[in-house]
């Protein structure tokens, strides 16, 4: 059947076929004799139910199905014989003008645009290393104490590093505020959960005494009524304790996991945890730079479909985080439409430049490269073989994989042939970043 293909814009294309009538009443009538073998109606038993009846009752809801299958098929076989490569759904209009055994229609919908790269070796971005020592395994075991700390009375004036429970009550110019009151409130002094001023109003009280002190709360404060002012509290304290850190002995060790207690064992399990988490967050900044700088290997029309798509993507996204939150999004103002536009945007120009350099240059993901990325999330489990069967059992599993590994490849790609310079980076500095 022909079609006629007519160009509209940079990518936007717009489709004429047709569909013929005699073969839709024909599957139209197919398909309501298969019905009437089953279709049941007070008064008749199945199967015997007369077909003018089953044709009023059924018979718009199945030429339209039978309508609608007949223009996808049709423009499926227009897509192939024109050999177009369709980004989003079509919009699908009748027309008129088309012969009188047929049904017209027009699709109108954008075409995926040509990709021309550039040369990668005008790249440049920064790789970072970070290696582990033995001091970034000594900070991580006193982490690992202070999780496990106990408290015991100090007998003594606060200071940093305590806890102290206290009953408070603030006002300014003599009127309770909201949130400005609590009993038994337990805080640890210095670790900046309170104001500034709050926590020295307290520092140096024994278990037992009452204070009275101002807090200024900053100008930049979440609290409209409360930004840029003073309020004065009131605090009994109640308790102050001071800090047990557990012995780094047997005990310790055995509450980490090592069976037998050995301390060298524990210090090794947590280095290579370590040395794991490192890797995982070196590649992931390293592929974030990587991306950063694909971005500028080629410059194209991108198709509207797609990128409202992943406009609206994102904003689903942010509106599930909202709920996740607690939040319930239609007690909030509504989320521009162009919020997102310009990540959007950008994702999908880089999706397309990525899957043109895995095209161009063979990079898809090999059945060993997946299995060798599965196997290293398997070792940060108890029981790796069984996280590899999870992954293979799952088709979908196996496919995030799958994109996991093509990336990977494609910053290794782009990294052999880019201006790349190499830097360490201090364990501190990349386990603090966002």
């Amino acid at each position: 059947m022909a079609t006629q293909l007519e160009t509209t814009g940079a990518l936007e294309r717009k489709l004429a076929m047709a569909v013929p009538v005699a073969e839709i009443n024909r599957q139209v009538v197919e398909r309501l004799r298969k019905l009437s073998r089953n279709v049941k109606m007070p008064g008749f038993r199945p199967g015997k139910v007369p077909m003018k009846m089953i044709e009023r009752s059924y018979g718009p809801q199945v030429h339209a199905e039978v309508l609608g299958d007949a223009v996808s098929k049709a423009f499926s076989a227009a897509v192939d014989e024109h050999q177009l490569r369709v980004a989003g759904q079509p919009r699908i209009e009748s027309r008129e003008g088309a012969a009188e055994h047929e049904l017209g229609f027009t699709a109108v919908f954008e075409v995926y645009p040509e990709i021309a790269l550039g040369d990668p070796a005008a790249l440049g971005f920064e790789r970072v290393s970070c290696p582990v020592g033995d001091a970034d395994v000594d900070k991580t075991i006193e982490i690992l104490r202070r999780q496990r700390v106990t408290w015991t009375p100090a007998g003594r004036a606060a200071r940093d590093g305590d806890r102290i429970t206290i009953d408070f009550a603030g006002t300014i110019e003599g009127v309770a505020f909201q949130g400005g009151s609590a009993a038994d409130f337990a805080f640890v002094l210095g670790e900046g959960r309170m104001l500034p001023d709050f926590e020295a109003g307290v520092r140096g009280a024994d278990a037992g005494a009452t204070k009275t002190f101002p807090v200024a709360f900053p100008a930049e404060y979440g609290s409209v009524e409360l930004a840029g002012r003073t309020a004065q509290f009131e605090v009994s304290v109640k308790q102050v304790e001071a800090a047990q850190l557990p012995r780094i002995d047997e005990a310790f060790a055995r509450e980490l996991g090592v069976a037998d207690g050995e301390l060298a064992r524990m210090r090794a399990d947590i280095r290579a945890n370590l040395e794991r988490e490192v890797a995982q967050r070196v590649r992931a900044r390293n592929k974030a730079a990587t991306m950063e700088a694909i971005a500028g290997l080629a410059n194209f029309e991108l198709p509207r479909a797609l990128v409202d798509a992943e406009s609206g993507a994102l904003g689903e996204r942010a509106l599930e985080d909202l709920r996740q939150r607690g939040m319930d999004p239609k007690n909030l103002p509504p989320i521009p439409p162009d919020t997102f536009r310009e990540q959007a945007e950008r994702r999908v120009r880089l999706g397309l430049i990525v899957a043109e350099i895995v095209r161009a240059h063979g990079l898809q993901a090999r059945p060993d490269q997946i299995r060798r990325q599965i196997e290293e999330f398997a070792r940060a489990y108890e029981n790796p073989a069984e996280v590899v069967r999870y992954y293979f059992s799952d088709r979908n599993r196996l496919a995030e994989v799958e994109a996991i590994v093509v990336e990977q490849n494609v910053v290794d790609w782009v990294a052999s042939k880019a201006q790349v310079t190499d830097s360490e980076l201090a364990f501190d500095q990349l386990m603090s970043a966002a």
